[in-house]
């Protein structure tokens, strides 16, 4: 079953009911995609790799339930159809991932992209008097 609340979606065990709302996703560049060095005379030069040019993802959450995380492990590869948007200027632009949805606002288009990444850590705490779940997952492609 696949929750409804949240446009997140995730291969294999799905997102379960009422463990998404209010969800919370980061999109940022791996570590190793910097590699910067300066010149002798102080300039900033880009000495970084194309095939480096990666996201990590935190994707966290406060509801009711537990998400669906029998199985999930570090190393384990996921599909994840991310919540957070990329974008880039419409008339000679494109996305540089595969796009799960996209929308156009001005020059700019903004899409969901579709991410092939493999689980880093993954937590999970429950309040029993609260009856809230946190639960955050990272991830790198």
């Amino acid at each position: 079953m696949t929750d409804s609340t949240t446009l997140l979606a995730i291969s294999g065990q799905g997102v379960s009911p009422y463990s998404a709302r209010g969800l919370t996703q980061t999109l940022e560049p791996i570590a190793a995609a910097a590699s910067m060095r300066r010149t002798i005379n102080g300039a900033l030069k880009d000495l970084s790799r194309v095939q480096f040019r990666k996201y990590a993802s935190t994707i966290s959450c406060n509801d009711q339930a537990a998400p669906a995380i029998e199985g999930v492990f570090p190393g384990m590869l996921l599909t994840v159809d991310c919540v957070a948007e990329l974008s880039y200027k419409t008339v000679g632009g494109s996305a540089s991932r595969t796009v799960v949805a996209s929308r156009t606002d001005g020059d700019y288009t903004f899409y969901r992209p579709r991410l092939s990444m493999r689980v880093v850590t993954f937590n999970m705490s429950q309040d029993e008097y609260g009856a809230t779940v946190q639960w955050s997952l990272q991830l790198e492609e």
